[in-house]
């Protein structure tokens, strides 16, 4: 079988390209043939067929920029539909000819415009839906540092009122006029054939929002034999991931001036909120808090192996963080608040431990708790480790995968 695998990046940028890369390589071990379609830059992996990659855009960068009104138009083309993306994979698909498409995440730097050429050539499409973009112009249901679903009902108009991109009026505007570009189309709904969800929390607000599509729920995998677990008492817990507010740390910060322990936290990770938290350890005389910065993943993977455990504090609508998954396959239990498809991996008690979102005092005491039972922490640990086993097998994911695929080309056969 062929596969036509579409992505915004061919370089491991987070846990959506993860997903990406596990997935082609797991097909590929399978003896399936993976022909990805992304965008480039100059961190992408090597691949035959990046000559027929889109041309590289930083809409970051660009929006903060002062710009003709020229490069804005290109820019909003892009995001809107670009033709650029539908000349360069109808030249793959008739170069290559694949049987199936499987997208995960293309908007902006693609565009949903490769969905009507992919149709076009009578391809069944299947989407891996990692965020909530279907639902919110901001991806996330985030507005400022809250938890937002203003824009139920179709009122994208609400990410312009509140700036929720970036907390800049072009972004957020851009990000609106997508949105309802795409919806009075309903560009993925009538191209898509199959969208699969990871965690049920998102099939659950799918339906709530009205998204009339067929949604299979697929817990995402992970290949357990490249983690080893590491059951003994360790003197130090993790954080990794980004440091941003929705992702709580400011929560975790407070609430280590509430534990009572020499155990050092290591916080693994960069952004916008690095030197703010370093500061607010400092005057606040937090003396066992260790910033790491980014690791790559072969130096990130021991250390969590070893932690006593891992802190995830996101406030925000998590769909199924690979941050959980990997840390239950290193044998490490989590705690974790209770928002989300958190809950959903989290097993409170068995495999680690939940806090309400936002709540330093209870995030403490449950860190508190963990540091003083070490035992117990091993045993959660253990529970993870054979959760992920169980749940998130890769053989278990590649055999569903491939019985919706050929369910799909027996329909267009």
């Amino acid at each position: 079988m062929r596969v036509l695998m579409c992505n915004s990046f061919f370089y491991l940028r987070g846990g959506v390209e993860r997903c990406f890369f596990d997935l082609s390589e797991l097909l590929s071990a399978h003896g399936h043939e993976v022909i990805p379609f992304c965008m480039r830059h100059k961190r992408n992996r090597p691949s035959e067929y990046s000559r027929y990659f889109v041309s590289e855009i930083d809409f970051p960068s660009l929006l903060q920029q002062r710009t003709s009104p020229v490069t804005k138009l290109k820019a909003l083309e892009r995001v809107l539909y670009s033709h650029e993306a539908k000349r360069q994979i109808e030249q793959l698909i008739k170069d290559t000819r694949p049987d199936i498409a499987h997208v995960q995440e293309i908007d902006h730097e693609i565009s949903p415009s490769i969905l009507h050429t992919i149709k076009q050539f009578d391809i069944p499409i299947v989407q891996t839906l990692h965020d909530y973009k279907q639902l919110c112009p901001n991806t996330n249901f985030v507005s400022g540092e809250e938890v937002c679903e203003r824009c139920r009902g179709h009122r994208y108009f609400h990410v312009v009122l509140r700036r929720c991109k970036r907390d800049s009026l072009s972004a957020s505007l851009l990000a609106c006029l997508e949105t309802y570009f795409q919806k009075l189309l309903r560009i993925c709904e009538r191209t898509v054939d199959v969208f699969i969800v990871p965690s049920r929390f998102l099939q659950h607000k799918l339906a709530e929002h009205g998204f009339d599509a067929t949604v299979i729920h697929l817990p995402n995998f992970v290949d357990v034999e490249r983690f080893r677990p590491c059951y003994e008492i360790s003197d130090y817990f993790v954080y990794f991931g980004r440091l941003v507010s929705i992702k709580g740390v400011k929560t975790l910060f407070e609430a280590m001036r509430y534990v009572n322990s020499s155990s050092r936290l290591y916080v693994i990770g960069e952004g916008e909120l690095k030197e703010t938290l370093r500061e607010y350890a400092r005057q606040h005389g937090i003396s066992n808090i260790a910033f790491l910065g980014y690791l790559a993943t072969q130096d990130l993977i021991p250390l969590v192996q070893r932690a006593a455990f891992t802190v995830f504090p996101s406030e925000c609508y998590e769909n199924y963080p690979m941050t959980i998954l990997e840390s239950f396959a290193c044998g490490t239990p989590v705690i974790g608040s209770n928002i989300g498809g958190i809950p959903e991996l989290v097993e409170d008690g068995r495999n680690g431990l939940l806090f309400e979102p936002g709540n330093p005092w209870q995030l403490a005491d449950r860190i508190q708790f963990l540091l003083d039972n070490p035992q117990r922490a091993i045993e959660m640990g253990r529970n993870g480790r054979q959760q992920v086993e169980a749940t998130n097998d890769p053989q278990r994911y590649y055999q569903r995968i491939v019985e919706i695929y050929q369910r799909l080309l027996h329909k267009t056969a």
